[in-house]
């Protein structure tokens, strides 16, 4: 089967990789349908990189697909039925899996201190993943969904899931106000969110007038250029000069921003992952504030409920794919999101 393989900082092929057998009980095979990039693909292929990758496997981690086989002990999945797959299922094992902590999963991060992507099980950064014909894994990382459900809005499953536990963090109420710096797929799914939780207001800064344009079709009732509009401003005129109740960061380098723009008791969430960013922040302002800041990664044991989301309807999912791509013309999906062109990339295998 054709794949897309990882090689290192700024390199991939598209080469000939054997088709997966089943080699456990619980393992199912599937046929990969579609695969969305990332940033965090992005990142990976930088050089220097932003995010570590290990070299040679196959890429592409939000992905989903069709049962072809199962293993003898999985049940509850049959050949033909469509699923999403978590790329990063907890051990359920290790301490943190048996303290409620399964984002922490010491497979996934760090064992007795070491870095995270030394240990790293995900799939598509640092194991098999998606961007390829096929792909075998475990049956616990496939989660079924119904069979009129459309295959680019399934491959958001992955990103959605993160974002859904991350935004449960802050309890939006109904009738509050949220400021979201970053209107790319992951900022577009915090705004279809929020605006689905009951926010009365949803704020979105971005740079770039296409992906402000989708903002307001994701549940953004206000868009803000920062480069030409001051955002602290625009939020105190929305809130009669209190600041937003929450304000979710979306960039990976704003934290400063979204203290400015909380009121007193606020909350941010820190939400954009960049490994290089290390900004000033004015502890004062915290202090003052009383600001309540959280991070967001991975979901935890959200997948199912995912599943449930994308079948609804009730987020505007259509939006955020832009583009569908066969998988021979994956350096064109990288350059079209590198140009700023692109919201989500879906990329389907030929073979």
């Amino acid at each position: 089967m054709k794949a897309i393989i990882f090689k290192g900082p700024g390199k991939f092929a598209y080469e000939d990789r054997p088709e997966p057998k089943i080699q456990n009980d619980d393992d199912v095979l599937i046929q990969v349908l579609g695969v969305g990039i990332c940033g965090s693909d992005l990142h990976a292929l930088m050089d220097p990189p932003l995010h570590p990758a290990k070299p040679d496997i196959i890429f592409g981690h939000e992905f989903c697909g069709r049962v072809v086989e199962t293993g003898r002990g999985v049940d509850g999945l049959r050949p033909g039925d469509k699923v999403v797959v978590d790329p990063h299922p907890p051990c359920g094992s290790c301490n943190n899996c048996r303290s409620d902590r399964p984002e922490m999963c010491s497979t996934l991060y760090c064992q007795q201190g070491t870095p995270w992507f030394e240990h790293g099980e995900i799939r598509g950064l640092f194991r098999d993943g998606g961007l390829a014909g096929y792909a075998c894994i475990p049956a616990h990382s496939a989660y079924k969904v119904s069979q009129d459900t459309p295959v680019p809005l399934m491959t958001l499953a992955e990103p959605l899931s993160c974002v859904g536990y991350a935004i449960e963090k802050l309890d939006i109420q109904v009738g509050e106000s949220v400021c979201i710096l970053g209107a790319g797929p992951m900022g577009l799914l915090f705004a279809a969110m929020a605006k689905a939780n009951g926010a009365a207001k949803v704020i979105v800064s971005e740079p770039h007038e296409y992906r402000r344009e989708k903002a307001l079709c994701c549940g953004a009732t206000q868009v803000v250029d920062p480069l030409s509009e001051n955002l602290k401003e625009v939020c105190l005129d929305a809130t009669e000069g209190l600041g937003v109740d929450h304000c979710i960061e979306a960039v990976g380098q704003l934290l400063p921003v979204a203290i400015d723009v909380i009121r007193p008791n606020g909350k941010v969430l820190m939400f954009g992952h960049d490994e290089t960013a290390m900004p000033q922040i004015r502890l004062a302002e915290i202090v003052r504030k009383e600001a309540n800041i959280m991070g967001g990664f991975l979901g935890k044991y959200y997948f199912e409920k995912t599943a449930r989301i994308i079948e609804s309807g009730i987020l505007p999912l259509e939006e955020i794919v832009s583009h569908t791509l066969p998988m021979s013309e994956y350096q064109k999906g990288l350059d079209l999101l590198r140009a700023g062109k692109a919201l989500k990339v879906v990329i389907y295998p030929e073979n």
